[in-house]
């Protein structure tokens, strides 16, 4: 059992991989379009590939029928709430699978960081010519433009969720800046459920000048290390996981002089993951242990309670609330100043 273990720990990269094809070749959205159950060699011809290769395709969707991507019966291959997800016209999740698989992300040399890679170096520059996501996203457009999508993917149900399970947190509130909001996925769901909130982007320029078009949402270029609008509330989603701690105090402190000057009722929202936070999701677990990884790699963290408050208390503020989420792996925080 041990040996069965250790290869298959060693193997579960495969599954990512096979996952990323299954996007690339958009198999939920041709399953979908097929309307039914579809044959093999439906699957095949639609994508378009050669008869020889129809074998390894199903060779693919075995896996990829195991761990629950795709169902199958006698009939064919049929969509999962899994797959629902990584639909472009859903979530769209697929995005975010193209992202954390691309080329920069898995070349990672972790242990030779460990041993050689100087304390100011991360994972991910020194498996990139010393660049960290945030240069090649400027130096790559599509590099860029996969990195928004994919932020924007990840956001949607989670600020859904936010909205419909805690719409107390943004009574009486006029107006939010989402801090770090990349295009404008999140202001919009938010602004959409609470019109008379005025909500307000502040990102980098060549991340604002992507920014969805609306009517709802207004945009502003700025560094959030430099200067935050006057607001009555700022959202932070999956912003602070990025930064390292002495970072996330000088954010949340450029945060707190923004809603000071406002009435009473002015708060941070925070969403992101507590990794100690009981959730009996064993899954939830492992996800957030995942992530802390991949951000270790890049700079940034996923933090536990105890982290959490030693930030938000050293930043000045007078107290917090924790909210669990529906998903089971991101929090909110309200901090209040």
């Amino acid at each position: 059992m041990e040996l069965t273990s250790v290869l298959n720990q060693s193997l579960t990269y495969i599954s990512s991989f096979t996952l990323r094809c299954a996007v690339d070749l958009d198999i939920a959205g041709r399953i979908q379009a097929y309307g039914r159950p579809m044959p093999l060699n439906e699957l095949a011809r639609s994508i378009p590939i050669s008869p020889e290769k129809d074998m390894m395709l199903g060779r693919l969707m075995a896996l990829l029928v195991h761990n629950e991507v795709f169902a199958q019966d006698e009939a064919g291959y049929a969509l999962t709430p899994f797959s629902k997800l990584i639909l472009t016209e859903n979530s769209n999740m697929g995005a975010f699978v193209r992202f954390v698989t691309e080329v920069a992300f898995i070349n990672f040399k972790l242990g030779e960081w460990f041993k050689n890679g100087d304390a100011g170096s991360t994972v991910f520059m020194m498996s990139n010519d010393g660049k960290q996501v945030w240069d090649i996203a400027r130096e790559k457009p599509e590099f860029g433009n996969l990195f928004n999508e994919a932020m924007a993917c990840h956001s949607k149900q989670k600020i859904r969720d936010l909205v419909t399970s805690y719409p107390h947190i943004f009574d009486g509130l006029n107006s939010m800046v989402d801090v770090g909001g990349g295009t404008g996925t999140a202001a919009t769901i938010i602004a959409d459920a609470f019109p008379s909130l005025r909500c307000t982007v502040l990102d980098l320029p060549h991340v604002i000048e992507k920014a969805l078009e609306s009517d709802l949402i207004n945009v502003v270029a700025g560094d959030m290390f430099e200067m935050i609008p006057s607001t009555d509330a700022i959202l932070l989603n999956n912003v602070l996981h990025d930064w390292r701690d002495d970072d996330c105090v000088r954010i949340l402190k450029r945060c707190k002089e923004a809603i000071e000057p406002t009435k009473d009722g002015s708060k941070v929202i925070i969403v992101d993951i507590i990794l100690d936070f009981e959730n009996n999701n064993p899954k939830a677990t492992e996800t957030g242990l995942l992530f802390d990884i991949y951000m270790m790699c890049a700079q940034g963290s996923e933090r536990n309670k105890q982290e959490w408050h030693d930030l938000i208390i050293g930043a000045g503020y007078s107290g917090y609330t924790i909210y669990p989420t529906r998903l089971g792996v991101d929090c909110v925080m309200e901090l209040y100043p």
